[in-house]
């Protein structure tokens, strides 16, 4: 096996000169007075806002709040997605009970469910983490089902031929033969999440990054607006990185 190449100062610097160039952009043209702070705050204004937020303490509060709600929704998710995807290809009239109303479910956006949400589970934390679940479970449940039809007929046939009962197919062929698939619809599925949890928090919320998001606009702070937007970002990221470090480890193979 080849071995990976270490990243040098080269990539280092590549990676970060468009995040860099964009700064400095920014900032000159605040400086020379051409950027309106009311719409658009220099970098400064958002760094001094971030340090307030931070000193506070509602920095770490919101980012809390807004993260345990993601895995919340995410893990009821997964779990009903992978079961249910699994179900539908092992299973083929389950897979004919189902499917007309996962066909009809599935292209309703997860802000379409924001009145109903409310009134089935009102302003609390169930109504969003039903948000954030319908956001994830679609993603991860297609990518599931795909990624057992891909899989090699060979491998069925054999199982068949040896009666394989249902409990080793899933085990022994299907798990490891869909699971690249399961976790690019995993990685889809959170960042739905975060969209979801940020529209689901700036309707009846008092925390979290959605809520300061619409604080920021009730304020006309877009300084606030873009810290969240920021904090979205930055962390749906790191849980992107998180997830694809841990599909190497899982996926040597693939």
């Amino acid at each position: 096996m080849e071995k990976k190449k270490k990243k040098g100062f080269g990539y280092w610097l590549l990676y970060f000169a468009l995040p860099v160039i964009i700064l400095a952009v920014w900032e000159g043209y605040s400086f020379a007075g051409k950027l309106k702070p009311y719409a658009l705050p220099a970098p400064e204004k958002i760094l001094k806002t971030t340090v307030e937020y931070i000193q506070n303490g509602q920095l770490f509060t919101n980012i809390g709040v807004s993260v345990l709600l993601v895995l919340e929704g995410f893990f009821l998710a997964f779990f009903v997605a992978f079961t249910v995807g699994i179900c539908v290809t092992v299973f083929p009239k389950f897979d004919t009970f189902t499917d007309l109303i996962i066909q009809i479910l599935k292209p309703i956006p997860p802000i379409a469910w924001i009145p109903l949400a409310i009134l089935w589970f009102g302003i609390g934390q169930d109504s969003k983490i039903f948000i954030i679940f319908i956001g994830a479970v679609f993603p991860i449940f297609l990518n599931t089902v795909d990624g057992v039809r891909n899989i090699d007929k060979k491998y069925f046939e054999l199982a068949k031929v040896y009666e394989a009962p249902k409990s080793q197919l899933i085990k022994k062929i299907i798990i490891p033969g869909a699971l690249p698939s399961i976790m690019t619809g995993v990685r889809l599925g959170v960042g739905n999440a975060w969209v979801s949890v940020v529209a689901a928090e700036m309707i009846g919320a008092t925390k979290g990054v959605g809520y300061m998001l619409s604080n920021g606009r009730s304020l006309s702070r877009p300084d606030i607006v873009i810290l969240g937007m920021l904090l979205v970002g930055i962390f749906g990221k790191l849980m992107d990185d998180l997830l694809r470090w841990l599909r190497k480890k899982l996926i040597k193979w693939n």
